[in-house]
């Protein structure tokens, strides 16, 4: 764990890792048994798939661009959320979410789970992966649950 004091500087990452999650960049700034935190560059035209986390809080900062979480995944009747620079999304534990960048433009953020988890090792697992049916096994075996496609995906 990374949970002495000090400063991770803006250019640096935990460890010195960088991982790329679905095409985003995440790069750890802080790790600790109570909290997880990383920055992510968000291209346009990606998303994580609508999945929950049943054992951790999740948030998002925007930084600069502008996201749409998606909520309602439970209920059939799925809403974006939208939030640019400065807004705060809340995603509590257990509840689905599905996170894109449809704004044609590039995003960044900074990403929150408490309690940490097994998040950090998820993302080094995840590093590179492009197969979604490993996406899903790794995660899952990570406390992370995503959600099977809707009726008539392809």
């Amino acid at each position: 764990m990374y949970n002495g004091q000090g400063v991770t500087g803006s250019s640096e990452a935990l460890g010195g890792a960088a991982w790329n999650v679905v095409g985003h960049t995440y790069t750890p700034k802080l790790l600790s048994d109570n909290a997880f935190i990383w920055h992510a560059v968000v291209p346009p035209e990606t998303f994580v798939p609508p999945h929950v986390h049943p054992m951790q809080d999740e948030w998002i900062y925007v930084l600069e661009g502008n996201l749409e979480v998606d909520f309602g995944y439970e209920e059939g009747n799925v809403i974006a959320n939208r939030a640019g620079p400065g807004d705060m999304v809340r995603m509590p534990m257990g509840v689905a979410h599905g996170v894109y960048n449809r704004s044609g433009k590039e995003a960044t953020c900074v990403f929150g789970v408490s309690p940490s988890g097994k998040i950090f090792e998820l993302f080094g697992a995840l590093d590179g992966v492009t197969d979604p049916d490993e996406l899903v096994r790794l995660s899952a075996r990570h406390e992370v649950n995503f959600l099977p496609p809707p009726p008539g995906a392809e």
